[in-house]
């Protein structure tokens, strides 16, 4: 059982974990950041700000919450540690945790993708890592010195069910927290909209725009039915996210501008200047989760013997954004993607037909 006064430290306090950690400390919870120096500098220094899509305006003020950039110093204690890494750090963050954390702290993985519980789970052990989920988009600004961390759109926590004494740890104003049966499923549920992040990056837009405009959401659609045909292919069920069934959204998305912004108004409440994660980090210079989002479908596309053309389709774009290409308008991601996967296409009808000759 987790008391209410457990020590929470937030591993990997970026835009997300800056956030969840000063909803928790203004709860009254015991947390300590695990930053990245310059940022852990700047919060010791100026504190922070958060604000939120429901005009929540609070502001954390220096040595209010505890940063640290030594992670002995932030693990050392930990009852809950919040993993907030990007994909490509988890297996570092592991090796940190075994190294300076209590063998009995709790592991909560907060982060995109499905590969990230399983790698934990492999280093730090089964028994205690949970699952969990962060559906919301935090963009992070620095006006007048002071770091800023905005929740751009709606959601809650998601945790694995059967660990009561945890939802109630992280359910505070701002967060909230609910659990889930299958939170496997629900990684899977929540990556099929995470196949906007790219695009968002890809566009140059702010969210609320790029969904506005159908074309845009058209890719994003032809995207999900991918991911859709794969799982299936894999046997992997995706539960509603949101109270949506991922099967519901590529209709959804096709719809024309004015009924789509009748029905899917809760998706399109989100604050006009958010934009993805992706694209923040294409703005700031920093690696990508793209291996970690279509590359997951490609994966497991490969693992069940097809392809994800759309998928690695994107993947070619966003490697050219990396590489300093700037935005590129819908109609040529379009055009590009649906000649590649055209080609693709092509290519598994031949080695088809050439493995059926073979065979026979």
């Amino acid at each position: 059982m987790i008391s209410p006064d457990a020590r929470i430290a937030i591993a990997g306090a970026g835009s997300i974990g800056c956030y969840v950690g000063a909803c928790l400390a203004l709860a009254r919870r015991n947390v300590v950041l695990l930053a990245r120096p310059r940022l852990a500098d700047a919060l010791r220094d100026q504190g922070m700000r958060i604000t939120d899509l429901d005009r929540r305006d609070r502001r954390l003020l220096p040595g209010v919450i505890e940063t640290t950039a030594d992670p002995a110093a932030a693990l050392a204690d930990a009852a809950v540690i919040l993993v907030t890494v990007k994909s490509g750090d988890t297996a570092g963050m592991a090796d940190l945790i075994r190294r300076f954390a209590p063998p009995k702290a709790l592991i909560v993985s907060l982060q995109n993708g499905v590969d990230n519980v399983p790698l934990l789970r492999e280093r730090l052990g089964a028994d205690r890592v949970v699952a969990g989920m962060v559906p919301f988009n935090v963009a992070q600004t620095w006006p007048g010195g002071t770091p800023s961390f905005h929740r751009g759109t709606s959601g809650h926590v998601v945790v694995d069910a059967g660990r009561p004494d945890l939802r109630a740890l992280l359910d505070v104003e701002g967060v909230g927290c609910a659990d889930h049966p299958d939170m496997a499923g629900l990684a899977w549920s929540k990556l099929a909209l995470n196949m906007n992040n790219a695009l968002n990056a890809l566009s140059g837009l702010p969210l609320k725009r790029q969904l506005s405009d159908r074309p845009w959401r058209r890719i994003l659609a032809a995207q999900i039915d991918e991911l859709l045909r794969v799982t299936k292919a894999a046997d992997v069920a995706l539960p509603p996210i949101e109270g949506v069934r991922p099967r519901t959204i590529p209709t959804i998305l096709r719809l024309p501008d004015t009924l789509f912004g009748l029905v899917a108004r809760r998706m399109l409440a989100i604050d006009p200047t958010a934009t993805s994660s992706m694209a923040e980090d294409l703005a700031a210079g920093r690696p990508t989760e793209i291996d970690y989002l279509q590359g997951a479908v490609v994966r497991l596309a490969e693992a069940h013997r097809t392809r994800a053309p759309i998928s690695e389709a994107v993947i070619s774009l966003v490697r050219e954004r990396e590489a300093g290409r700037g935005s590129i308008a819908s109609a040529e991601a379009s055009s590009r993607i649906s000649a590649f996967a055209g080609k693709t296409r092509s290519a598994l009808q031949t080695s088809t037909v050439e493995s059926r000759a073979k065979g026979s």
